[in-house]
């Protein structure tokens, strides 16, 4: 069967000679919509569809405003389970940084911030499976991180999403996936969004504090 015939296809296909051919590494920016239209002579649309397609099988991530990057290929943190975090140790790292910086992600979020929140959100909703979930999951909470516009939250979030990638961590979320936790994980992520939205530094805090307190009790068994 020839793929090649769809404008869509097009783009997957150069978009993978780019990443090939330019030696691009995970976390390396993408061309701009623009230039993969031109690239390609297909419309912005199909570039959109291609590279949606492309992020929900998590080879990119992209943020509106900044770009579409490599995604951090999962093999990369393979190693010794000694050198790996364990879910208690992310859980634990994620409760002090998370509902720290919330105050000033609530502060500093632009319109951008704002809009890549809102598309991690539908992306979640629409999540048929625990994998698709995690990638839409991860990404919201990054974006957090990113609306603070403080590099070094930044790059302590980005080792956190590292830390989500390896395979225990992956197990445990898909193993307690659910459509009732779901909908309740959605729930609590609008509610976040909406503090931030409301410039509320104190209900942003504590929204993330609580829901990173309910994850842990689902994947941790903690009822502290």
């Amino acid at each position: 069967m020839d793929h090649a015939v769809g404008p869509a296809a097009l783009v997957l296909k150069h978009v993978e000679e780019v990443i090939t051919a330019g030696g691009l590494k995970p976390g390396d920016r993408l061309p701009t919509e623009r230039d993969l239209a031109a690239a390609t002579g297909v419309g912005r649309a199909a570039v959109r569809a291609a590279l949606q397609n492309l992020e929900s099988r998590g080879i990119v991530l992209r943020h509106v405003g900044r770009g579409t990057f490599v995604a951090p290929d999962e093999t990369t943190h393979a190693g010794t389970s000694e050198n790996q975090p364990s879910p208690a140790e992310i859980m634990a790292s994620r409760l002090v940084l998370e509902p720290e910086l919330m105050p000033l992600a609530a502060a500093s979020a632009t319109g951008a911030d704002l809009e890549e929140m809102e598309r991690c959100l539908r992306g979640g909703e629409q999540a048929s499976n625990s994998e698709e979930f995690e990638r839409w999951d991860t990404a919201l909470h990054h974006s957090f991180a990113v609306a603070t516009h403080n590099t070094v939250l930044i790059n302590v979030s980005s080792m956190l999403v590292d830390a989500r990638r390896q395979p225990i961590w992956g197990g445990l979320k898909r193993r307690s996936f659910n459509p009732e936790r779901h909908r309740c994980y959605c729930t609590e992520h609008e509610q976040i969004v909406a503090a931030v939205r409301e410039r509320d530094p104190q209900a942003a805090h504590d929204a993330m504090r609580e829901h990173l307190h309910h994850v842990r009790r689902i994947l941790l068994g903690d009822h502290l």
